[in-house]
């Protein structure tokens, strides 16, 4: 059993005596300005290894305070009965969490940063393992009245969860935290919060009409691509391949960190083709000069310009996420296999893959036609079909 403490820059735990990490950072001057972590290890019955924290890690006083409780309890043979949550809050749960760079890689991170901060002003100060079911479910019913929607309210819920589950991993807390967050129900059933909206051919030449320029260039990549909106405004010339007409984006470009390659049709050629390329910056859309994030205020213009509902509170509003489902959709009528469909724009499951496919009147239709087809061409075969005398 022993203290450990943990390097700020390559996190490697070690002993207490080092004064040099092997990562070159200098150990005691870290202690000094607060930025070491400390651990507690040792190891149950049966040999597994376990390395916790008290409370947020950063008190040496609390930590040597912990490992002697410990050694107590593993005398008296309790060493199981360590409830590793049982003096962190959920903000000390939270700096730990976020201060991992594997987090910090997630494309997500800064929605989960708003996220877990939305969580903690209101169970922030709570110590982990005495949060219950019904705490959570009060939270749901008070952001509910507050006029937060039934999405937003489970997604504080399931990136709160993420953390707990990160934290069992670590043996930082008990299974008994992770039965909470289970127990409670998620407020929107399904995928009753499923977009449809796809634009007609003619919508869609009268939004670009109304786009100007820069805008018109990032619609249009999302409408003949399939991206997901960072991957477009972050998109850089280096991953844009005209010769070979194909977009190729890393694993650090897209939200399931897996690489992609995006074919280049003839009309997001011609309109690429016409960007010209800055000097002092590599992004592909600029707005005098520096990249462009947010495109509401051109979208919302065009739309109404275009006689086009925005926003996603409006019925039948178009928001720049349903080109996505228009690029589904339009690439399913067109006759492409979802395999492919799937592989162009990343959607890892199928059941993800339905939800930016809408099926409309016409496809109905069609579907009807194709079936009184088969019906007629089933009867002609039976007509011409030669009847058989039965002899005798």
């Amino acid at each position: 059993m022993a203290v450990l403490a943990e390097c700020p820059i390559c996190h490697k735990k070690q002993s207490l005596r080092n004064r040099l990490c092997a990562c070159g950072e200098d150990i005691v001057k870290a202690k000094k300005s607060g930025r070491v972590r400390y651990w507690v290890s040792y190891r149950l019955p049966g040999g597994r290894q376990v390395r916790r924290i008290e409370g947020g890690g950063y008190s040496l006083k609390d930590t040597l305070a912990a490992e002697g409780k410990t050694k107590g309890l593993k005398v008296e043979n309790r060493i199981l009965d360590i409830k590793p949550e049982a003096k962190m809050t959920f903000n000390q749960l939270t700096k730990w969490y976020l201060d991992l760079e594997r987090v910090k890689m997630l494309a997500r991170y800064p929605i989960l940063k708003i996220n877990l901060n939305s969580f903690n002003q209101v169970f922030g100060d709570t110590i982990v393992n005495q949060l219950k079911p019904a705490d959570l479910e009060n939270y749901q019913a008070k952001r509910k009245a507050q006029g937060q929607a039934d999405a937003y309210v489970d997604q504080q819920i399931a990136m709160a969860r993420a953390m707990i589950n990160k934290a069992f991993d670590n043996d930082i807390v008990s299974g008994d935290t992770i039965k909470v967050f289970k127990r409670v129900k998620k407020l929107l059933k399904g995928s009753s919060n499923t977009r449809d909206r796809v634009l007609s051919a003619e919508e869609f030449d009268k939004l670009m009409n109304a786009l100007p320029s820069h805008a018109k260039a990032i619609v249009a990549t999302g409408y003949y691509g399939g991206m997901r909106k960072g991957e477009v405004v972050n998109l850089t010339w280096d991953k844009v391949d005209m010769k070979g007409r194909v977009i190729r984006l890393g694993a650090n470009d897209t939200k399931d960190r897996e690489a992609r390659q995006v074919p280049i049709c003839d009309a997001l050629y011609d309109i690429l083709e016409e960007i010209p390329r800055a000097i002092n910056d590599n992004h592909v859309f600029l707005f005098k000069g520096k990249p462009i994030k947010n495109l509401r205020t051109a979208l919302r213009k065009a739309c109404r310009v275009a006689g086009i509902p925005y926003g996603r509170g409006t019925k039948d509003g178009f928001v720049f996420h349903d080109t996505r489902h228009c690029f589904n959709t339009n690439m399913r009528k067109s006759g492409v296999p979802e395999s492919v469909i799937m592989k162009i724009t990343g959607h890892s499951t199928r059941e993800m893959f339905l939800r930016y496919d809408t099926v409309d009147a016409t496809d109905t239709r069609k579907a009807v036609d194709q079936m009184e087809g088969f019906l007629k061409s089933v009867d002609q075969t039976v007509d011409q079909a030669p009847l058989k005398v039965k002899e005798g």
